[in-house]
């Protein structure tokens, strides 16, 4: 099918209101935008530099612990969540009540996207997964109640107070099964050849249309984006998350799937999609270009003071690379030293300009490796 044929469904009439049915995605589609094209060609030389960086960098993948962190904060805070990067990585202990709700939400994000991650060495890309996936992103946070881990047997929809003053009301229930099985063969085609970009992109304005779970699908539908493109080879490792790009443009975000669906212009959401990969790749390389000089320098003009604790101060250092918001009780655990030597050397980093205090206590304080915070603010 030819991108100017695309019909995205029709208005089935229910009970006072009309619900969209999409139409099924599983055929081919024929690309022949000539500005998607070139777009296309960008956003694919990107990654392949992107990717480049995963395979250079010694121990990449403390920093991509951060990466993570920084997704789902953004793609939590496009669905109301308050939670800033910097108490996402902080114990709950020091998160303040009233923001603890927001805190787990995060960091449920967190472990439904390593988890995730992990099933892909022995599962494929498929309505198992994305249901498990699901089920630890809603476990004990707000719509604990709302099915989670299973596709909704009742009627949603996305503004609005109530079903009649709805912005969008996606398909009925009945249909969500049906719709969610032609998606998974979609994802799982090799027969069809449509560039990953390209096939991810329709998949998630799918999946976002269908709407299959009760709660939850803003979320899981973006994480759908980073593991198709683990589990298609297209990234070496999860380096490239779109959310930050759609909730600095999110009515923009809102609006081209809603043109999709309602005007069967799918090639103006292609389009902003690829702009997403094409600026998150150039931040992403940006930011591990600054942390590759970051880390060049405290090894080379820092750590060297430390004189006979080089050895222990490296293997802090590299805590901080996974972790940049500690106590002393964290370092203790972590190195497998005691409190008093958490605590020296905790203090020979704030010395060489490395930690600051962040909560002006004399006690249970905190530290931060403020200059590598920055790098993800």
């Amino acid at each position: 099918m030819q991108l100017q044929n695309f019909v995205a469904g029709n208005w089935t009439e229910q009970y006072q209101h009309k619900s969209f049915s999409p139409n099924k995605i599983n055929h081919s589609w024929l690309i022949n935008d000539e500005k998607l094209c070139y777009m296309l060609s960008k956003a694919d030389r990107l990654i392949g530099e992107l990717n480049s960086f995963s395979q250079i960098i010694p121990d990449v993948d403390f920093f991509i612990k951060m990466h993570i962190f920084k997704e789902a904060t953004d793609s939590s805070r496009i669905e109301g969540t308050q939670t800033n990067i910097e108490d996402a990585v902080q114990k709950i202990q020091y998160i303040a009540p009233e923001k603890r709700d927001d805190w787990q939400e995060v960091n449920n994000y967190v472990m439904a996207m390593n988890t995730a991650i992990n099933e892909l060495k022995h599962l494929p890309l498929c309505n198992r997964l994305l249901r498990e996936t699901h089920r630890i992103l809603m476990d004990n946070v707000r719509g604990k109640n709302k099915q989670p881990g299973e596709f909704r047997t009742s009627q949603n929809w996305i503004g609005g107070a109530t079903i009649n003053d709805a912005i969008f009301i996606p398909p009925h229930h009945t249909g969500v099964v049906e719709l969610m099985s032609d998606l998974e063969q979609f994802l799982q085609n090799t027969e069809v050849f449509i560039p990953p970009l390209i096939k991810i992109a329709i998949a998630h304005y799918q999946f976002e249309t269908i709407h299959p779970f009760l709660d939850g699908n803003g979320r899981i539908g973006r994480l759908l984006i980073t593991l198709y493109l683990i589990s298609e080879g297209v990234l070496s490792r999860p380096t490239l998350y779109l959310s930050t790009f759609f909730a600095k443009h999110k009515p923009a975000y809102y609006d081209n799937l809603m043109i999709a669906r309602t005007q069967n212009n799918i090639s103006q959401w292609l389009c902003f999609f690829l702009q997403g990969v094409i600026t998150t790749a150039e931040d992403s390389i940006s930011t591990l270009t600054k942390i590759i000089k970051l880390k060049s320098n405290i090894e080379s003009e820092k750590i060297t003071e430390l004189g006979k604790k080089v050895k222990l101060g490296q293997k802090f250092l590299n805590l901080l690379w996974e972790k940049p918001i500690v106590d002393a009780e964290n370092v203790s655990e972590i190195l497998a030293i005691s409190i008093p030597t958490a605590n020296r050397l905790i203090q020979d980093f704030i010395s060489l300009n490395i930690l600051k205090e962040i909560t002006g206590y004399k006690r249970n304080r905190s530290f931060v490796f403020d200059e590598y915070m920055r790098l993800f603010l």
